[in-house]
């Protein structure tokens, strides 16, 4: 196979961080290459560098055998090099088509004007190409996060009208917010562009890794550990070179009191919960000790529930109940103060405070939990559980004071997570795709720290994002469609779903 891009010594450091070891790497024409490796193992910087996103600080870059150095991500688009990002590069109040076109010449551009319908119907064929239904004159802060993603998509691979030669597609975390068949029908276009595109993939999933990619190269603190042909590689061999160790594996999960966590009182209550917003009379319940897990396809309306209980959903009705008592969650605020915790599924957004140090981002919800008489804070203590959370949850990083942008997209997670778990108040947690974004030893160590929690008595609604997850984690499974639920399972009274129980009851 052709080299079309070739990696030399390339290297970078942050100040005194080292973020990548010098490396070595080929992109092969044909082919797809697997890049895995823990949160914080180089895998974005060397995306970034090959995107002219990041500069590297040494080494270089042979592109079709020619020495060049790309200075931003629009000199790359140029050479024919495209990234599909995980956190998405979109211009939220700009149209579908103007996003896709934005960085590239376009017939639709005259003089810096636009004429609307050749736009519109260009940015149509990208769509159609990737087999979406999006209108291209719709405003992308109103589609869903998936749509968004496939737009995000469509926009990379424009790139193949741009150039008269085969591109270079990097793929960032591409699947971690689709569903099934919008993986498969990604899968479908990754198969299109391998007959002349090279491309990387990267993917938490090693299954993915090892379903659609010709080799794996494995990353771990900024250096390539190993590269194999992934035909001659399984799973948990990946697994080991990744994270050093067995894949954790977990027994039935027992209540505080050693029996089934459904036979003590609720903690949680729910009655006819309904929202404007995909929620129709759900009614569940959660016990202290106990993971209620939750499955459903997007818009299911599994995470419009978890906000609907934490009070961030519009025109709510129903009951909800904490330890009996009925209660009025009518804010986030509200719910903070009842002790109901929330982990949003786009952390970003809505999870943290970026440009703020870890401390300052794990203290926002403790309030006077760590203070004197309830009136002053006290930064000592506060800082001090901080701290203590971050090296329990393992979070790579140089310093606890470190702005929370300087950590890759899994440790800021981690970073979220520690600001619930350290509250003293807190009694309900409710994780929307916890693991999204998450290696698999960064998911093990999140998953160790929420159970043990849960052996204290914290009670636990989480939003799975696969079928193994919520299988491996929960105590009880409920299945959400079309906003109600459509099965439950005990899986601790050996009420055991096989997956093909699960997926009828998703679709």
């Amino acid at each position: 196979m052709t080299n079309l891009l070739e990696v030399r010594s390339v290297g970078k450091t942050f100040g005194r961080v080292v973020a990548l070891e010098p490396i070595d790497l080929s992109l092969r024409q044909g082919e797809v290459l697997g890049l895995v490796g823990q949160n914080g193992s180089g895998k974005s910087t060397l995306l970034k560098i090959m995107a002219g996103l990041v500069q590297p600080g040494q080494g270089e870059m042979l592109l079709r055998d020619k020495l060049v150095r790309l200075n931003s991500p629009a000199e790359a688009t140029m050479h024919g090099i495209g990234m599909v990002h995980q956190e998405q590069s979109l211009v939220p109040n700009l149209t579908v088509a103007e996003n896709i076109f934005l960085d590239k010449p376009n017939a639709a551009k005259r003089h810096g004007l636009y004429r609307w319908r050749r736009l519109f119907e260009a940015a149509e064929r990208q769509l159609k190409k990737i087999e979406v239904d999006i209108d291209p004159r719709a405003i992308v802060e109103d589609l869903r996060f998936a749509e968004r993603q496939q737009v995000e998509l469509a926009k990379v691979l424009a790139i193949e009208d741009l150039v008269d030669h085969p591109p270079i597609i990097l793929f960032d975390e591409p699947t971690s917010v689709l569903t099934q068949g919008e993986i498969v029908q990604l899968f479908r276009q990754i198969d299109r562009l391998r007959q002349t595109a090279a491309i990387v993939f990267v993917s938490h999933r090693l299954d993915e890794i090892l379903s659609i990619c010709d080799r794996a190269v494995v990353m771990t603190d900024g250096r390539k550990v190993a590269e194999h042909p992934t035909a001659d590689i399984d799973r948990d061999s990946l697994y080991r070179l990744m994270v050093g160790r067995q894949r954790a594996t977990h027994g039935p999960r027992v209540s505080v009191s050693g029996s089934p966590a459904s036979t003590e009182k609720p903690r949680l209550e729910v009655e006819n919960l309904s929202s404007a917003n995909h929620v129709r009379g759900v009614g569940l319940s959660v016990a202290p000790g106990e993971i209620l897990g939750m499955l459903g396809v997007q818009s299911s309306g599994a995470e419009e529930l978890c906000r609907a209980i934490f009070g961030a959903e519009d025109e709510m009705t129903g009951v909800i109940r904490l330890n009996g008592r009925e209660t009025d969650v009518a804010s986030p605020a509200s719910a903070v103060r009842q002790g109901i915790g929330y982990l949003p599924a786009n952390r970003h957004l809505e999870g943290l405070l970026k440009g703020r140090t870890l401390v300052e981002n794990m203290v926002l919800t403790s309030g006077l939990d760590y203070g004197h008489g309830g009136i002053v804070i006290n930064r000592a203590a506060e800082r001090k559980a901080a701290t203590t959370w971050i090296e329990r949850l393992k979070v790579k990083t140089r310093s606890s004071d470190a702005r929370i942008d300087e950590l890759s997209g899994g440790n800021q997670q981690k970073v979220v997570l520690g600001k619930w778990l350290m509250s003293r108040r807190l009694q309900l947690l409710l994780l929307d795709h916890p693991t999204r974004g998450l290696d698999p030893g960064a998911r093990d160590d999140l998953f160790d720290a929420v159970r043990d929690e849960v052996a204290k008595g914290l009670a636990v609604i989480f939003v799975a994002d696969t079928i193994g997850e919520v299988l491996d984690f929960s105590d009880r499974i409920v299945v959400m469609r079309d906003g109600a639920i459509s099965a439950q399972y005990d899986l601790n009274r050996g009420d055991a779903p096989s997956e093909e129980d699960l997926v009828r009851a998703m679709v």
